[in-house]
């Protein structure tokens, strides 16, 4: 079998400049080269192919039948490399692009928004594909190459084929009407907690993963256990119990009839990391928004 040549663009731009003026002399000069070297450049393109392109006398230059055949293709190949390179200048210059994130969804509803806002009117021809799941779920997707990075929780942090980069420990608030006792009371602790009916996340929620290893062996007096932060919020607000959510899931209960109220209690805090795979880099594309990223998460004070 022959083997298929290295043809470059230089020569496949000189045969189709002599393909269309018919004299070396016309066609070396609209390519910019001397004629030696315009020459040279179609001796070895022809040396290539293994058959002459043109024939030549001292009055013309004409295409063989070889040549007729090769010029199409040839006006293929330039045009297609030229859409491959202009595609690749595009990404690059973040003209276009993709990037698939993987965020909790506290994250995703509350804070990711306006990232996304400021980093699409700099770059609107980039997309962001965007999964807002739990941590575990979050990791899978990156692991996967489903995601190019993830925004996820204490507990799921680095592995051998995953880093992680620590952003920022989020702490803990009280929620509860603003006619619960504990709204007005001077001292919050765990014990006076307690004793009053919980709103408590489901056990796979960064939330409670959080809240259980630091009360641990205590006890909350659970009476719903929902998957949703609103469902906590609509439960709370109809005064079926309090709850104690991380401070960047505090948009969910900004409403005149709820308090929150910061918990000193440090051993309660849930630590926040961007995963990403160990092997390969990111796009242009999702290098800057995960730049972006890490500024903005990384400048947020959560008191």
């Amino acid at each position: 079998m022959r083997k298929t040549p290295d043809l470059s663009t230089r020569q496949l731009r000189a045969f189709l400049a002599l393909a269309e003026h018919r004299s070396f002399t016309r066609a070396a000069q609209a390519s910019h080269l001397s004629q030696p070297a315009f020459s040279a450049l179609i001796r070895t393109l022809e040396d290539a192919i293994g058959t002459r392109l043109f024939d030549r006398d001292t009055r013309s230059v004409q295409l063989t039948p070889e040549g007729r055949l090769f010029e199409s293709s040839a006006r293929r190949l330039l045009d297609d490399m030229g859409s491959a390179m202009g595609d690749l200048a595009d990404h690059v210059e973040r003209r276009k692009g993709r990037v698939r994130i993987a965020a909790l969804p506290s994250l995703a509803a509350g804070w990711l928004p306006a990232v996304f806002a400021e980093f699409m009117q700099t770059w609107p021809g980039i997309r962001i594909d965007l999964d807002d799941a739990l941590s575990d779920a979050c990791v899978a997707l990156v692991r996967s190459g489903q995601a190019d990075f993830a925004l996820a929780a204490s507990g799921a942090a680095a592995d051998s084929d995953l880093r992680a980069r620590k952003l920022c420990t989020d702490r803990f608030h009280l929620v509860c009407r603003a006619d619960h006792p504990l709204a007005h009371e001077a001292r919050l602790t765990v014990k006076k907690i307690a004793p009053y009916p919980f709103i408590q996340m489901a056990r796979n929620s960064s939330v409670r993963q959080a809240l259980d290893a630091a009360l641990h062996p205590l006890r909350l007096n659970a009476v719903f256990e929902v998957e949703h932060l609103a469902t906590v919020m609509g439960l709370v607000e109809a005064g079926l119990g309090i709850s104690v959510v991380p401070a960047l899931t505090l948009f969910h209960f900004r409403r005149e009839t709820l308090v929150t109220r910061p918990l000193p209690l440090p051993a309660l805090t849930r630590t926040l990391y961007l995963v990403q795979r160990r092997e390969g880099s990111l796009s242009v594309a999702a290098q800057t928004l995960h730049d972006l990223v890490v500024a903005r998460l990384g400048s947020l004070r959560l008191d």
